[in-house]
């Protein structure tokens, strides 16, 4: 019985210092490239617009993980407004990230959206565990709607003075974001007296 014990809080103890850690990736660090796209041609994105293009989908990709966890967990007053408006922002997010790194993608820039990445590089902060009551979850979404749109409006003037379409594209994030952001606030404003 002593042994069957002792095995089983070694295992305990395997289990947990491996708990919450990766995995690496199997095989080298990606695709090569075939002789057909070494021979493309034309613009191609300069390290600093692939960062700022990478700042502005990792935070993109965060709204949409963070919208769900809210959308999944929001309870109160107004639920089912809250529940289908926090939708309407994921599958913005969703969108607007997929534009923004295939446009990467057409500059020869390679996105990164691993859920490493995404955790380590956001400007989000985490969102709440668990049941969240809809007044505050107004205002969570609020304030992370704000942090994606910083992000977007800090990167924006360097991506336009080297790339005037991807800025054009940062500029439908901006307007359906603020959209957002204000719709979303208003459900916690009183009118100003």
């Amino acid at each position: 019985m002593a042994n069957a014990s002792t095995k089983s809080a070694t295992q305990d103890k395997t289990q947990a210092s491996t708990r919450g850690r990766r995995r690496p990736a199997k095989g080298s660090a990606g695709a090569a490239l075939t002789d057909e796209q070494n021979a493309e041609s034309g613009f191609q994105a300069s390290k600093e617009l692939s960062e700022n293009l990478q700042k502005v989908l990792v935070d993109l990709l965060e709204l949409q993980l963070q919208g769900k966890q809210a959308h999944w967990n929001v309870v109160g007053t107004n639920f089912r407004d809250t529940h289908r408006q926090l939708d309407d922002i994921i599958e913005a997010a969703r969108g607007f990230s997929d534009t923004v790194a295939e446009r990467m993608r057409a500059l020869h820039a390679v996105p990164d959206g691993r859920s490493d990445t995404v955790a380590e590089t956001t400007t989000l902060p985490e969102f709440p565990h668990g049941e969240v009551d809809t007044t505050e979850t107004i205002d969570l979404i609020t304030e992370r709607l704000e942090a994606t749109i910083s992000t977007v409006r800090e990167v924006h003037d360097p991506i336009d003075d080297e790339d005037p379409t991807s800025a054009d594209i940062l500029h439908a994030v901006l307007e359906s974001l603020e959209q957002f952001a204000w719709m979303v606030s208003a459900e916690n404003r009183t009118p100003a007296t």
